[in-house]
């Protein structure tokens, strides 16, 4: 393999899932929104680079693959990286019987920043069609607060898990919040002038209203920014919202114009397709009460820059709309716990009941533990509340039949990490990490 040594690469939480699934699976599909890094993360690990971004080698290389699949895929010494692979898509039975016919692991790395037909296949990685789990597909996401140096790492999910913990400071305060929302995890953002960072979310916004979402072939579209810009807005104005597609629709057919609700379905569906939005899906535990839960999802960007960029707005910006500001906030947050669970083998979800109780984020672990998670951008008061709140939502939960209670924690925007004389855990953002 060739080496890894790279100063300049900022590391990556993703690392230890490409090198575990590279000694554990015989070919690693790594998804998620461009420009979050994964060819460059890819490329550490490859002996062999097939690079289909450029146009003047994409031709030729596609061609092989038409001619001699198998000759594309043996192309140099393994692991073998196919850079935006969407572009060779119909190789994918080829890709699954090479996989299989050696039962070798760590064959191929395929990138790519938007779905295709294989991705019903990748959600099931046993399914018929996956060579029997020899082929799984992972989702790598912008960087945490953590990945960016921005969070000091000083309270730890996996030690709260197992009991640990320990008062921490954190010296972040709201302006860092604002900047972090509208900066992003983009990797060309970190560590750059303040307006050069903040112009990185803005331009990956313009790039999908002008040009990507009329790029997918299985989602034809009839270019109209307009409304793509507008359908943005709606649903960044629905962040951390569990706001239905009907609720959406009428709201971005204000006045004359109007959206044909299948052109809308589509609309989503290229922007699901690219990774731009990605749903945090409902958690549903048995109850011992008889309350019902809501199963709706709540609507997020896969980084809240795009909610940010798509409103046009400033982190100053951010301060004159307060209601925003938190559904954003709260949305950084879902992100980076999105970031720190996928390294756990854990799941995010949100939690919200009949007796409109919600929990902001749900962590269920691998184990069938589970953690209830607060996001509060205000102060002491909006916190000691938000904490007898998870305590009451706790209580009502059959741990005999979900799994047990790991912990419950308030994350918010001060600079304290504590834990309350009621048990539960207060985290600064910036002071958290998996």
């Amino acid at each position: 393999m060739r080496s890894m040594s790279n100063q300049n690469y900022m590391k990556r939480l993703f690392d230890t899932t490409v090198e575990f699934t590279l000694r554990s699976k015989g070919a690693l599909v790594i998804v998620g929104p461009k420009w979050c890094g994964k060819s460059t993360t890819a490329n550490r690990y490859a002996n062999t680079v097939i690079d289909l971004m450029p146009l003047e080698s994409r031709n030729e290389f596609i061609e092989l693959a038409k001619i001699s699949p198998s000759h594309f895929l043996n192309y140099g010494p393994k692991p073998i990286l196919i850079d935006e692979w969407q572009h060779v898509s119909f190789i994918w039975d080829q890709v699954k019987y090479e996989v299989d016919k050696t039962g070798e692991f760590g064959q191929y790395i395929l990138t790519g920043s938007t779905t295709d037909r294989t991705r019903n296949d990748m959600d099931d990685v046993n399914s018929r069609h996956t060579g029997n789990g020899r082929i799984i597909r992972k989702m790598m996401r912008t960087m945490s607060l953590y990945e960016t140096g921005d969070s000091n790492g000083t309270v730890s999910i996996q030690d709260l898990k197992l009991g640990r913990f320990s008062n921490a400071v954190s010296k972040k305060d709201i302006n860092d919040y604002a900047y972090y929302i509208c900066r992003g995890g983009w990797p060309v953002a970190i560590g750059k002038d303040r307006d050069v960072s903040l112009a990185q979310a803005i331009d990956y916004y313009e790039v999908v209203v002008t040009d990507d979402i009329w790029s997918l072939k299985d989602i034809p579209l009839r270019k109209d920014e307009q409304k793509a810009r507008k359908l943005m807005r709606s649903y960044a104005r629905n962040v951390s919202i569990a706001a239905s597609e009907t609720t959406l629709l009428e709201d971005v057919s204000t006045g004359d114009e109007t959206f044909d609700k299948d052109v809308f379905g589509k609309y989503l569906n290229a922007l699901r397709n690219l990774y731009v939005i990605e749903e945090l899906p409902a958690w549903n535990p048995n109850l011992r009460s008889r309350t019902a839960i809501r199963t709706k999802n709540t609507r997020h960007f896969t980084d809240p820059s795009i909610g940010a960029a798509a409103l046009g707005l400033t982190p100053e910006g951010l301060f004159k709309d307060i209601t925003t500001f938190g559904l954003l906030f709260e949305s950084l947050v879902i992100h980076d716990l999105r970031v720190y669970a996928d390294t756990m083998g854990a799941h995010v979800y949100k939690y919200r009941d009949s007796k409109r109780r919600e929990a902001d984020a749900v962590i269920q672990f691998n184990d069938g533990s589970w953690a209830l998670i607060e996001i509060k951008l205000g102060g002491e008061e909006d916190i000691r509340s938000a904490s007898e709140h998870l305590i009451r939502i706790a209580e009502d939960i059959d741990v005999n039949k979900t799994g047990n209670l790991s912990f419950l924690m308030v994350i918010t925007k001060n600079k304290v990490a504590y834990q309350m004389d009621n048990g539960v855990y207060v985290v600064p953002l910036c002071c958290l990490k998996n």
